[in-house]
């Protein structure tokens, strides 16, 4: 009878121990490793209508999320809001305001949220619903530096403090960007670099992890308080590179067409982003601009290595007087089985 136990206890070790290096030798997937994933969602229209090849471009509020250091080329006192209508009628929202701290210095501080909206409440034993509900309710607040060093090169710092919450369970935490700019001076062309989401782990806790039971079954004493451990986990650290290139200074033009009033006839701009995560495979994104008399715009843009997002496409307009800048942007992104993604975006300058 023993050697029997001992023989299939063998055959399982074998094989469990031949499965584990099937997987590690070609199935193995980075997919879940990492919690916090409404941190990679992008912010702002004007980016998502370029499928986010933009770190290279970024010189609005949007950078803080794409590119920190783009937030020194912000002029003057500069708003932001920005909403994605997410699929399954889940939504996005971000919003920021810069202040100039001096001609090559600024700062900002930004807030972000992810709402599930109600969700109903259902188990196995009821799964037409308990007639409950909950939400899944993510935020972060951040505050960024970013400063020009020199003519051509800038950097940006973003600290974030982040809650996730659902149910009575929440986790907080707090994650760091840091990002580069670098212009090149030839023919338009930007580099950017960039680190985001560099944090500690993050674990959940609430009332939901609380109990109050018997230590020992069917015997009378005292109920004593209990507590699950729940495990830590990672926000997904991600690295990007991007560039940025202005067709028209010095590709396809020496220098712009203007228009009597100062302003250039046509603009474009072509940007690419590659993108490594510690939870999923890279990714690699070209987008591309054109501008007609700096007041329209339309935009478009494809990623690739993603398992539903594509081709993307956008619109915008500026509205230029005095010391006002205002813009409005929209861009829309097809899923693969999910729905469309929608973007708008509203931005003011005062300088």
């Amino acid at each position: 009878m023993l050697a029997a136990a001992v023989a299939a206890l063998l055959i399982f070790s074998v094989q469990s121990h031949s499965q584990v290096v099937k997987v590690t030798a070609g199935e193995l997937s980075k997919v879940g490793l990492s919690g916090g994933q409404f941190l990679k969602i992008g912010v702002g229209a004007r980016a998502g209508g370029m499928a986010g090849a933009y770190s290279g471009i970024a010189t609005d509020a949007s950078a803080i999320f794409w590119n920190s250091a783009g937030v020194a080329f912000v002029d003057g006192y500069a708003v932001d809001f920005s909403q994605t209508f997410w699929f399954a009628g889940m939504s996005h929202s971000f919003a920021a305001g810069i202040i100039p701290l001096s001609d090559k210095f600024r700062i900002a501080a930004s807030f972000t949220a992810f709402s599930s909206g109600d969700v109903e409440i259902t188990t196995t034993g009821q799964p037409d619903g308990t007639g409950g509900i909950y939400n899944v309710s993510d935020v972060a607040f951040g505050l960024t530096l970013a400063g020009k060093l020199t003519d051509q090169f800038s950097f940006g710092v973003t600290g974030r403090a982040i809650n996730q919450a659902f149910s009575n369970l929440s986790a907080t935490g707090f994650v760091f960007d840091i990002g580069t700019r670098y212009e090149t001076g030839f023919n338009g062309v930007v580099i950017g670099f960039t680190v985001n989401n560099l944090g500690s782990q993050l674990a959940y806790d609430g009332a939901d992890v609380t109990r109050t039971n018997q230590a020992i079954k069917g015997v009378d004493q005292t109920a004593i308080d209990m507590q699950i451990q729940t495990s830590s986990y990672n926000v997904p650290l991600s690295f990007r590179a991007g560039l940025g290139i202005d067709m028209f200074k010095g590709i396809v033009a020496d220098a712009p067409e203007t228009a009597d009033d100062g302003t250039d006839i046509h603009q474009w701009i072509v940007g690419a982003d590659f993108e490594t995560f510690s939870d999923v495979r890279e990714q690699f994104a070209i987008g591309t601009e054109y501008t007609f008399r700096e007041f329209i715009s339309v935009r478009a843009g494809y990623r690739f290595g993603q398992d539903q997002f594509g081709a993307s496409g956008g619109i915008g307009l500026k509205y230029v007087t005095g010391d006002f800048k205002g813009k409005l942007d929209y861009s829309i992104t097809p899923t693969q089985t999910l729905g469309l993604i929608n973007r708008v975006s509203v931005a003011i300058n005062f300088e």
